[in-house]
């Protein structure tokens, strides 16, 4: 109980600096992607909270306007041809999700914890209460994304996320900040397109398509 909260303190804190720090920064991707594509700015989409409260995430937009809403984007038929230009980019270094800086401030995420699911994915909700990773407040990101990411099945996602649970302290969670540096600098787990495809496996595909 004496850790979180010591976490909530950090998280307001570096939630704060973060908010001031990267405002000019976060003002350039304003504009890249209002002159990329028509729409709006931030993207707003109903997830899964702590003890299964549901809360609007805040995200970059990254796909267009006339993308089919709440539906995972590896769901989506050729779900490429959604993404926008900018929107690529911000995925692959995960830059779409630096709004969420709002969501930690005000106490609806933390820096560190799962990835709050999708008000509909039941799957992923009942995987995650036999581990009561529902119980903890979601996260920017967490153990299952240096572990994966997106190429994780639910159920070794919840299971990891669990593991976060048993393991919650002060140096698993730094430990869990640096990984993501290095996961989002090496592009680990980050599905091509939302496909269900590492980049390893697009390319070998590719490969195989040309010499047929």
């Amino acid at each position: 109980m004496m850790y979180l909260k010591f976490k909530r303190l950090v998280d307001i804190l570096l939630s704060f600096i973060g908010i001031v720090l990267l405002s000019p920064f976060i003002l350039l991707l304003v504009i890249a992607i209002k002159i990329d594509s028509k729409g709006p700015v931030l993207f707003k989409q109903k997830r899964v909270g702590i003890h299964k409260e549901h809360f609007h995430i805040l995200k970059f937009r990254t796909m267009r306007i006339d993308t089919p809403k709440d539906t995972p984007t590896h769901l989506l038929e050729d779900p490429a041809q959604y993404i926008t230009k900018v929107g690529k980019f911000l995925r692959k270094t995960s830059l779409d999700e630096l709004p969420q800086i709002w969501n930690i401030f005000v106490g609806q995420m933390s820096i560190i914890g799962p990835r709050p699911a999708l008000w509909n994915q039941d799957d992923l909700i009942a995987e995650r209460d036999k581990y009561g990773a529902n119980d903890v407040k979601p996260g920017l990101t967490g153990w299952a994304q240096i572990n994966g990411r997106d190429e994780l099945p639910i159920e070794v996602k919840a299971k990891l996320d669990g593991e976060y649970v048993e393991r919650m302290n002060f140096f698993f969670d730094v430990k869990c900040f640096i990984g993501t540096f290095i996961s989002v600098a090496k592009s680990d787990g980050v599905v091509e397109g939302g496909t269900g495809a590492t980049a390893k496996e697009e390319m070998a595909s590719n490969k195989e398509t040309a010499s047929k």
